[in-house]
């Protein structure tokens, strides 16, 4: 079955190279040397970000860690995307798009090479009282859990910082069709990296996993050195205020806490995987199982971008959040590897149209002077519930066992769903026809959108 699959998502590169040769014929010389530039610096985040998923909670058990302490290792990611994206968000605007992408691509390279670092540092233990509960403490856990918060930063940088610069760069009757082509660095990345980690720690170990996604982030960020950034005005000051308090505006407030569902979600899907599939005897290169969601990531980005700039974002985001919730469900109720597999397909269609669609979006709902606060607005909503998903997830591993995450999960996202369609515009009846029909944004920047 790999091979077929592979050979599919070849394929499909290359239907994606001639469906972007056609677009980018038509973009200026300047602007298509700045977008492949991008390209690349993207895949090389994305590959390196991704190459550890199906092997960080595998190093992380062989130090005596339980499931809910691996749900904290991995949930740490999130504490640094919480703490800088307030401060990446407004660096993007004020400073450039492009020293926010170096950041982002620092943290790529440094953070395995920590990671491979923690077992030559002193191993200490202890105990910690809370109540009537006592809390085992390992100091190589602990700093698992810093490293990783480190590694946040990546995310926190990079992905608001390169969805305002192609926002910035693409035309405003492209810009949905753009995005949804830039954005497939993601898929890609997410198809490449994992079967790679998981080959590479399979045959040869965790340390060469750890040099190879360092070597990644640093042929990032050599591309993203050459990368010409537009010039834009000053940041006015209608954006100023406190950055949490501006989470309730609502043009953020019900994209961010939808976000939040799906990020539950997510978080669940990357940390536990691994875990949930040797509990299955799954007889599957777990990489796979990420090559798989990438692969049908990557072919429904070809279509839905350039589609909700015709017919609105509304749908398209709905319908993600539907392959996402079918795609939860379906992992819970998996008892093979081809259901598990078909569970990945679906939701990386999820995926792949849901994120698109919601930076589409914040780039309708923004001007180019507060784009990248906007996206950060947005996506902490993503990052708490990726903060939340470790330890909630975690526990209930504990309690019962990882499959039973991944209906948690279906819920959450559905959840996510309702929310969008009953709350999405300015009142139900009008928030029903966005959501499903195709209305119009209410919210929209009337410069910002077509």
């Amino acid at each position: 079955m790999q091979r077929p699959v592979s050979v599919a998502f070849a394929g499909s590169i290359i239907l994606y190279g001639v469906i972007v040769l056609n677009v980018f014929v038509t973009l200026e010389p300047s602007l298509r040397r700045s977008l492949a530039v991008m390209f690349v610096a993207g895949l090389c985040f994305w590959a390196g970000l991704a190459g550890l998923l199906p092997v960080l909670p595998l190093y992380i058990e062989q130090f005596g860690a339980n499931g809910q302490q691996i749900g904290w290792v991995m949930a740490s990611f999130a504490i640094g995307l919480l703490t800088m994206r307030p401060v990446m968000a407004r660096m993007t605007d004020e400073r450039g798009r492009k020293p926010v992408l170096f950041i982002g691509l620092i943290a790529i390279a440094v953070a395995p090479l920590l990671y491979w670092l923690v077992p030559f540092f002193p191993e200490m233990t202890g105990q910690i009282s809370v109540g009537n509960r006592l809390w085992q403490i390992d100091s190589r856990i602990v700093l698992m859990m810093i490293f990783r918060a480190f590694h946040g930063l990546s995310i926190a940088s990079f992905v608001t910082a390169y969805s305002a610069l192609v926002a910035d760069l693409a035309p405003p009757g492209q810009r949905g069709e753009l995005i949804g082509y830039m954005s497939l660095v993601n898929p890609i990345g997410m198809a490449i990296g994992p079967a790679l980690g998981g080959y590479l720690q399979a045959g040869a170990g965790f340390a060469q996993v750890f040099v190879l996604m360092s070597l990644l982030g640093t042929v990032g960020l050599v591309c993203a050195v050459t990368i010409s950034e537009p010039r834009r005005e000053m940041v006015t000051a209608r954006r100023k205020a406190a950055f949490w308090s501006l989470m309730w505006m609502p043009a953020v407030r019900v994209p961010a806490l939808m976000l939040l569902l799906v990020g539950l979600a997510f978080g669940g899907l990357v940390t536990f995987v691994p875990l949930y599939a040797r509990e299955s005897n799954l007889a599957l290169n777990i990489g796979f199982i990420y090559t798989m969601s990438a692969l049908f990531s990557f072919g429904i980005r070809l279509l839905a971008g350039r589609a909700s700039d015709r017919y609105g974002r509304g749908p398209f985001i709905s319908l993600g959040l539907v392959f996402y919730s079918v795609s939860m469900m379906a992992l819970w109720l998996a008892q093979s590897e081809a259901a598990v597999l078909v569970a990945a397909a679906l939701q990386g269609m999820g995926g792949g149209m849901l994120i698109p669609m919601v930076a589409a979006l914040m780039a309708d709902r923004s001007t180019p002077t507060e784009r990248g606060l906007m996206f950060g607005l947005c996506l902490t909503g993503f990052d708490v519930g990726i903060a939340l998903s470790g330890p909630v997830m975690g526990q209930i591993a504990d309690l019962s066992s990882y499959r039973d995450i991944f209906g948690v999960a279906g819920l959450m996202t559905l959840l996510g769903l309702v929310l969008f369609i009953t709350t999405s515009s300015k009142n139900f009846n009008h928030s029903v026809q966005f959501a499903l029909r195709g209305g119009k944004d209410v919210y929209a920047v009337p410069n910002s959108t077509l």
